[in-house]
């Protein structure tokens, strides 16, 4: 049955907005056990997932129902990343050596094409992310030889190649990237992109030629451990960024976990929250129809081990919300919000006039 676009829009705000007096997740049923730590939403009915032991997921219905598959041949590696274009779709395997690969499908999964396999030994691919071409992509990896390496697609991934090492900053010795939600790197624009970086440094690099070269900054998120640094960052525009992160390993002690720049990442400034913890990812989120609008054109969604928080003030105040944690998010322009966790956990927040995340 079509329905006229005002019509949507109506249903939406019946469906998402009705309970905003409770914030809260709607939990959608999976049908799977596996941990998840890719999600992608294209729009607000398709939107993918992909986690442990082979595992993806999609949905074309906005989470009503879910269809769970593995990837022939990859049952023992670990899909860190996905990146959703609807019927196509892209998978990133993370760990060590050939244990890291692409797989990319057009056709919901029916057929699985191995686009990369890592064969550096110390390799190690974190995250991916394409341009909103849909046809220039990047791929992050850990250091080798002293300098984070960094995989460039032209064709749609048909085809991956290396970036110059030569153009990369060298990396600080126990330097590393965090594959835990496929947000330690992302893309704004035609050639702007960033990652960040945890362990003995929190930094972020830049690259405003599509990730041929790239130029670092440091920035005051906690770091040092192995286990902590920048974990998932975000650019609403060519300037304004957020980066997220802290302690993994201490998910639920102070620390400085957010921070923000305005200068296309060039310098960053601590975010003062009324919880320093750990959060794994953050996205900007477009406030739906109608509600009110903040200072910034997008407001803001943060998901950790223990704590999910929301800011519709340009990371000024936040609301804390739920009690469970997730370890990635992913959002739809005008639309609902989207976040994975462990043992199949997907659920979803719509945005409402209230102006706070409901069911």
């Amino acid at each position: 049955m079509l329905i006229f676009p005002i019509m949507r829009r109506m249903l939406f705000f019946l469906l998402f907005c009705c309970a905003c007096a409770t914030a809260q997740w709607q939990a959608l049923e999976t049908h799977t056990t596996e941990s998840l730590r890719g999600i992608s939403a294209f729009n607000q009915d398709f939107v993918w997932a992909s986690g442990t032991h082979g595992t993806y997921l999609f949905t074309q219905n906005g989470g009503k129902s879910w269809t769970t598959g593995q990837v022939p041949g990859a049952e023992a590696l670990d899909f860190r990343g996905v990146v959703s274009f609807g019927f196509d779709a892209f998978l990133l395997a993370a760990g060590p050596g050939e244990q890291s690969r692409i797989y990319h499908t057009t056709h919901l999964g029916a057929d699985w094409v191995l686009q990369f396999t890592n064969q550096e030994p110390k390799g190690f691919l974190d995250c991916m992310a394409f341009f909103p071409d849909q046809v220039h992509g990047l791929v992050v990896g850990d250091p080798v030889n002293g300098k984070f390496q960094v995989l460039r697609t032209e064709n749609a991934g048909a085809s991956w190649q290396y970036a110059d090492p030569r153009k990369m900053p060298a990396a600080v010795p126990g330097e590393g990237a965090f594959a835990a939600s496929n947000s330690c790197l992302t893309t704004e624009g035609k050639k702007n992109a960033w990652f960040a970086t945890g362990g003995s440094a929190a930094r972020v690099f830049r690259s405003t030629d599509g990730g041929k070269s790239w130029k670092v900054s440091a920035t005051p998120i906690v770091h040092g451990p192995a286990s902590a640094g920048v974990f998932s960052i975000a650019f609403q525009d060519s300037r304004q960024g957020v980066i997220a992160g802290g302690d993994y390993a201490k998910p639920d002690s102070e620390g400085p976990g957010l921070a923000e720049s305005d200068n296309g990442g060039k310098s960053w400034r601590l975010v003062n929250t009324t919880k320093q913890t750990y959060f794994s990812a953050v996205s900007f989120v477009s406030a739906g129809p109608g509600a009110p609008r903040p200072s910034r054109s997008s407001w803001l969604a943060v998901v950790g081990a223990s704590v999910n928080a929301f800011s519709k003030t340009g990371l000024r105040t936040w609301e804390f919300f739920g009690a469970e944690g997730f370890n990635a998010l992913s959002a739809v322009p005008e639309g609902p919000v989207f976040a994975a966790g462990s043992g199949g956990r997907i659920s979803k927040a719509g945005l409402g006039q209230c102006g706070a995340p409901c069911q």
